[in-house]
């Protein structure tokens, strides 16, 4: 068997192997519907009256006192309601303090953490006084509580809108030196592409946590940042490494039509990317299961990006790249 014909028997294999040119459309649909659900749920809860942005933002964002108690639990707690505990806050008369007006507590946060160990109380901004009576206020219905498991943590509202503004900020600054080197490093369709890619992975995640905020009152905080920034920056990894690919195979088989070279490139980066997206994904699943509820949502977001992040690189944007193949038409 010549050289020539083991060359056209190992580009067939991986063309059968994943013949992504032949499924564009159906990439392009399964991305286009997740992207538009992503986008009306950031839509509904622009215009939920109770959030009036994209996303619910956390205390980190918008100020307050977040209470955070754990239950003395025997064998197992007590079944508690979360609208029983709101309900005792709401009739709370709490101790003025001079000079300042009394918080409203007409709209308390209240979560069980935990099978119901912890009790999570996000309020207004409460004086130490303010933020005690609180505490003793909710103990009969929901105590008792651990001695040394009180967690009281206060953000200002100018603080939370620093915090909002340099979160928006540093994404911005991120998104805009990703744009500028991969618009060096490649050339002007690589680079849209990548960043068509970029923009899908970050609609899709914030796309799902704002349903989660109009359906769960789920809030983003500073960690939700953080993730979208890490999510970034694994997406472009990714294709970046799948566009490599595809330029060598522009090369090494100039004469085969552009369809061809990106299903024999996806096929040849296709093990590498699902092996280094599940070594991702296992110890992201750990936390998910094992780290408690601080970091809860966080590796939530992460396992998320990292899912849709893995689809955008060896799907979505190499099948818009045969948009450019002529051959085609």
């Amino acid at each position: 068997m010549t050289e020539a014909s083991s060359s056209a028997q190992a580009a067939t294999v991986l063309r059968l192997r994943w013949s992504l040119s032949s499924m564009r459309r159906k990439v392009w649909l399964v991305s286009g519907l997740v992207v538009l659900i992503s986008l009306l749920g950031l839509v509904l809860s622009w215009l939920d009256p109770a959030i009036r942005a994209p996303l619910r933002p956390g205390l980190d964002f918008t100020g307050g006192t977040q209470i955070q108690l754990e239950r003395r639990c025997d064998d197992a707690c007590t079944e508690l309601k979360a609208i029983q505990v709101s309900d005792v806050i709401r009739s709370l008369e709490l101790p003025q303090e001079e000079g300042q007006p009394l918080p409203n507590l007409g709209a308390p946060r209240v979560q069980l953490l935990d099978g119901g160990q912890s009790l999570l109380l996000r309020l207004p901004t409460l004086s130490a006084a303010q933020g005690q009576a609180v505490i003793e206020a909710v103990e009969p219905v929901a105590g008792p509580f651990l001695s040394g498991g009180q967690s009281v943590d206060t953000i200002g509202p100018s603080l939370g809108k620093q915090l909002l503004r340099s979160s928006l900020i540093s994404l911005l600054v991120a998104f805009s030196g990703i744009a500028a080197y991969i618009s060096f490093r490649y050339d002007r369709r690589y680079a849209f592409l990548a960043l068509v890619a970029l923009a899908h992975d970050v609609a899709i995640v914030c796309g799902v946590f704002a349903w989660l905020g109009v359906v769960l009152q789920l809030e983003v905080d500073s960690l939700f940042a953080v993730s979208l920034l890490t999510i970034a920056g694994y997406s472009v990894n990714d294709t970046v490494v799948v566009f490599d690919r595809i330029r060598e195979r522009s090369k090494d088989a100039a004469d085969l039509p552009l369809s061809v070279q990106v299903d024999q490139a996806v096929s040849a980066t296709l093990t590498r990317t699902l092996y280094t997206s599940g070594t991702t994904l296992l110890p992201l699943l750990a936390l998910v299961f094992f780290g408690g509820a601080t970091l809860y949502w966080f590796a939530i977001a992460l396992a998320l990006g990292v899912v849709v992040g893995s689809w955008s690189s060896i799907a979505l944007a190499p099948s818009l790249l045969t948009l450019w193949d002529r051959s085609r038409d």
